[in-house]
């Protein structure tokens, strides 16, 4: 695509409206462009679709109708199933479509997937998110963009609907790298909330009154501000699913193999939260973490 896009006549596919991606198909709706939609669970589009968004009954049917394709799925190989094969979005996309996945996946299925799209005449952008519900409900996403950069530069008013702190890293495969550098910094810094609010607990401090002090100094984080006021109040809601974590993880740490790299913090991390499988609590936001560290 050598044009920047346009909402007139630019029409949007959208394939996973789950936690994060009914919020970011909603802001690409609400910024005035065509939006054809596709989710497993067909209810989880309802409200996009009585918005104006367009249900569409197989992700095949989307690419077909759409000069932009956008998927925000939850594993790799999800990504995989969608994208290649008889009825995948590679196959049927229209000419000169663009590909834009969103879920955190494998740098290695993104340089794929690229390579696919560049032999049959498509283009194709990795381009995983931080920020969590909160984040993609707020459009202030930071997107993390792999791929040619004229491709992302034509679609970079789609990504100004959804986020704020939008970095084209490089080629294919740049922004997975630089996503699995995202959930490595929060793979430890999680322990160390967890760790720091249960000592308060059991010292006898007031949280909320040593969160006041703590966040504001050297020891400030998003996770610390954001996910340590919901560990106070007991709230284990998802804004990011367990289970996608060690989804996370795992990729990250095949990485690092891949590349020759230990990374110790993030082995130990992976073991607390396999931890959290046990108790159940996969479908619970990465601040359940707490409970691993401190039992009442």
């Amino acid at each position: 695509m050598a044009e920047q896009t346009n909402k007139q006549g630019t029409a949007i596919g959208f394939i996973g409206t789950g936690i994060m991606g009914a919020s970011m198909a909603g802001h690409l709706l609400a910024g005035g462009y065509q939006v054809n939609v596709y989710n497993r669970t067909k209810s989880r589009t309802d409200a996009l679709v009585a918005n104006g968004a367009v249900w569409h009954e197989t992700p095949q049917s989307v690419a077909e109708h759409s000069d932009v394709v956008i998927t925000m799925l939850g594993y790799p190989a999800d990504v995989e199933g969608i994208y290649f094969g008889a009825s995948g979005l590679l196959q049927n996309a229209k000419a000169n479509a663009v590909l834009i996945d969103m879920t955190t996946s494998s740098p290695s299925l993104a340089k794929r997937i690229a390579e696919e799209a560049l032999n049959r005449g498509l283009a194709a952008l990795d381009a995983p998110v931080s920020g969590g519900d909160v984040g993609a409900k707020e459009a202030r996403l930071s997107i993390m963009v792999g791929g040619a950069e004229k491709d992302y530069q034509a679609v970079l008013p789609l990504f100004e609907l959804m986020g704020k702190n939008i970095v084209f890293q490089g080629a294919a495969g740049a922004g997975q790298f630089t996503k699995m550098c995202n959930q490595i910094a929060i793979a430890s810094n999680m322990i160390g909330v967890s760790e720091a609010l249960a000592y308060a607990k059991r010292a006898g401090l007031d949280q909320e009154t040593v969160l006041k002090s703590i966040e504001a100094g050297a020891a400030g984080s998003w996770s610390l501000s954001n996910l340590g006021p919901r560990i106070i109040k007991g709230d284990f809601a998802p804004g990011f699913y367990v289970k996608h974590f060690i989804k996370d993880i795992k990729i990250a740490i095949e990485s690092a193999e891949e590349l020759g790299l230990s990374l110790p913090g993030l082995t130990l991390a992976r073991s607390l939260y396999e931890q959290l499988i046990v108790l159940g609590e996969e479908n619970s936001g990465t601040q359940a973490l707490y409970k691993v560290i401190f039992a009442e």
